[in-house]
């Protein structure tokens, strides 16, 4: 109980000294790679690699943008300024906390807090930009085969990494809308899972066999489902969302590309399309920070296996990982730090200005 206690009241203290240990170990892990991309800055164009950096803010504004218009279908209106604050925390907690996603999205829920901004409405909202993100990448991965067929650089494994993305993205978005478009199975589906998880918890705190209250959680799928049927009734309101799933997406491929034109080197869109696509998938999965390793790994593979040289492909890609790290987290860190600070808790600071145009 004095533990418990302890914890309530540093609660900060404690996620402060996490997140910079997170911070460290990411740096820690990555200190090779910088070491190496410091020492070819002299060789490569510097005006290129700083195209990264308004591609970037247009990236986070097609997230602003995108969450304003999936929460206006839900009836609330927040201010742009505040969601691309939001979209920049979010950004970190997901660089650095690795989890899937799932730290970034217990976050981005905590974060949207407010008097008309359930957990289970923000999460519904995250987990459709997601879904949006993925069904639109489908048009880039389409583009991508395309380019690469246009050069005749399409192989067989080419193919099947394209296939086995596809395929995934369309059975998950399949899943998702079948599990939520109906009250029992979703409530069903969340309820094993919240005693799934009630047993993990119970292995390391015995003396809470419920952690999670399984009659709260039916009331937060109840809603969930809730507001997935207001979206649902008109989806094609879905329509701007869609675009600028698909602008956050071109922009981030864009990134990679602009590090290539700072070598000097053009080469063909579709791999880097498809060595995006392969890598975020495996980063969220990776148990290091960022998915460095098995990013790199994998993003270089695939590349090579479309047609880019390792001597090419190895060193851009370590450039990217490095500045687009530097570009991103620490005005992600520095936002999640005030958000920390603000009032006490990030409850305070969801609702520091939610609404508004």
């Amino acid at each position: 109980m004095n533990e418990q206690h302890w914890f309530r009241k540093h609660w900060k203290l404690v996620l402060n000294v996490v997140t910079i240990v997170a911070l460290a170990v990411l740096i820690f892990a990555i200190r090779g790679e910088l070491a190496s991309t410091f020492s070819n800055l002299g060789k490569v164009n510097a005006w290129a690699l700083l195209l990264i950096i308004p591609i970037e803010a247009l990236n986070y504004h097609a997230q602003a943008k995108l969450y304003q218009h999936l929460f206006g279908m839900v009836g609330n209106k927040l201010s742009y300024k505040f969601l691309y604050r939001a979209a920049l925390e979010l950004n970190f907690v997901n660089h650095v906390f690795p989890s899937g996603g799932v730290t970034g999205l217990s976050f981005f829920s905590l974060r949207m807090r407010g008097e008309k901004l359930t957990a289970s409405k923000a999460t519904l909202i995250h987990v459709i930009k997601l879904v949006l993100t993925f069904v639109s990448f489908e048009v880039l991965i389409l583009f991508g085969l395309l380019s690469l067929s246009a050069m005749g650089r399409v192989s067989n494994l080419t193919i099947l990494v394209a296939a086995v993305i596809s395929t995934l993205l369309i059975v998950g978005t399949a899943l998702f809308a079948y599990i939520v478009g109906s009250r029992r199975r979703i409530n069903d589906f969340f309820t094993a899972m919240t005693r799934g998880l009630n047993r993990l918890i119970h292995v390391v705190r015995p003396r809470y066999p419920e952690t999670i209250n399984i009659d709260r959680a039916r009331g937060a799928f109840d809603e969930f489902h809730d507001n997935y049927q207001v979206i649902k009734k008109d989806i094609r309101r879905l329509k701007a969302p869609f675009w600028y799933a698909l602008l956050a997406n071109v922009t981030e491929v864009m990134a990679v590309y602009v590090v290539y034109i700072a070598f000097d080197e053009y080469v063909n869109i579709g791999a880097v399309i498809l060595a995006y696509a392969v890598a975020n998938f495996a980063g969220l999965v990776s148990v290091l920070p960022g998915g460095v390793g098995i990013y790199e790994a994998l993003m270089t593979a695939v590349l090579i296996s479309a047609g880019v040289p390792a001597a090419v492909s190895i060193p851009v890609t370590i450039m990217y990982r490095v500045l687009n790290t530097l570009v991103q987290v620490p005005i992600g860190f520095y936002f999640y730090q005030k958000t920390l600070h603000q009032n006490g808790n990030p409850e305070a600071a969801s609702s520091e200005t939610p609404h508004g145009t």
